[in-house]
């Protein structure tokens, strides 16, 4: 009898084995993005493994997960990070090091793979004009502070973070040099000055939804902008255009958190996520760019070519340094909103969107 109990035990222990060693905790950032997630890689890895895959979401900036990671007792193998969370975890010993012999580098995009993180997709921000009221093509930020040639109001993101860079952008900075200008008393003055030629001029937005609606509503013909957005109302038949010269890109990573224990199921996963075939699934449902190079030739060629990692699109555009962010945000983000004007707005629209995964599009599906 004793034996039989211990067998029995024994068997009902390897069960659990086997089924935790099946198991994988994924949290990612809410509504439509996780939506895109789960069509592009949540069901068709549980299809492909019978993996018992279970998601939640966060908001990115919860205290209650950034207890949790600096902890290192994680509840979860996987977690979608921004690169500004990424780089502070990495730095922090919040992440595991990425196992770079698991990864082929050679099939990502060029900055999407980091030291703690592997990169989902690339996001954008990039000047946008409306086509039925500018004449002409406006093809870099020069020619949007060009208000004689291309005349009515301006859209900026009222923050330092993006729109100094802009404005380097728009003063003749070189892409490669602008957080090396950046990081120096005189190019920050040069920033502000840029700026200044344009400010009266400049409807200042803080809502990721903001761009697009003044564009639909005439109260701007050009903006800076998250391309997602604009996606989302071209195909709703507006006549808004990215250009892509001079756009500022960055990537959401998997990153797997210190503690973590099905740490070669997250391995697993990040390799079935990063497969051209479901990058492709993923850029098909949101207009994120894929970080697999090789995803852009399955896509068809009209929307592979407005996305952000198009090869085409990377020419002039320049990787938003979040390690820069990290270290002179702060100062540069007072300074900015001493030289601001007054902005009034509601709750609503005062709500940092960051580039359109927090709430849904004012078209979205």
């Amino acid at each position: 009898m004793y034996k039989l109990i211990l067998a029995v035990l024994g068997f009902s222990a390897a069960i659990l084995d086997a089924s935790a060693a099946n198991e994988l905790s994924i949290y990612v950032f809410p509504r439509e993005n996780r939506d895109a997630l789960e069509v592009a890689y949540f069901k068709p890895f549980r299809e492909a493994t019978g993996a018992d895959l279970k998601d939640g979401v966060y908001d990115g900036t919860d205290d209650r997960f950034t207890r949790m990671l600096k902890s290192g007792k994680a509840r979860w193998e996987l977690m979608q990070v921004e690169s500004r969370m990424l780089e502070r975890g990495c730095r922090e010993g919040w992440l595991e090091k990425i196992d770079q012999s698991k990864v082929v580098k050679a099939d990502f995009v060029p900055g999407s793979i980091s030291e703690c993180g592997v990169g989902i997709f690339a996001w954008s921000h990039a000047l946008v004009y409306n086509a039925d009221k500018v004449v002409g093509t406006p093809s870099s930020w020069s020619d949007f502070w060009d208000l004689k040639k291309f005349p009515g109001k301006r859209g900026l993101r009222r923050s330092a973070k993006y729109t100094l860079e802009i404005a380097l952008l728009a003063d003749g900075v070189a892409p490669a040099d602008v957080y090396k200008v950046l990081g120096t008393r005189q190019g920050v003055d040069r920033a502000f000055r840029k700026l200044e030629q344009i400010k009266p001029d400049v409807v200042w937005w803080q809502a990721a939804a903001q761009p697009t609606l003044f564009l639909a509503a005439d109260k701007i013909v050009m903006s800076s902008a998250y391309t997602l957005w604009v996606a989302t109302d071209q195909k709703a038949g507006t006549n808004f255009r990215i250009v892509w010269n001079g756009s500022l890109h960055d990537f959401d990573s998997w990153a797997i958190p210190k503690g973590a224990t099905q740490i070669e199921n997250a391995y697993k996963f990040i390799a079935f996520a990063s497969r051209p075939e479901n990058q492709k699934l993923l850029s098909t449902e949101l207009a994120y760019g894929p970080t697999n190079k090789k995803a852009l030739s399955l896509l068809e060629p009209r929307v592979a070519n407005t996305l952000p990692t198009a090869e085409a699109n990377l020419k002039g555009a320049i990787t938003i340094d979040m390690a820069f962010w990290g270290r002179h945000g702060v100062e540069l983000e007072h300074r900015f909103a001493d030289w601001a004007p007054a902005l009034e707005a509601s709750a609503d629209e005062q709500e940092e969107e960051h580039h359109g995964k927090k709430a849904k599009p004012a078209h979205a599906h």
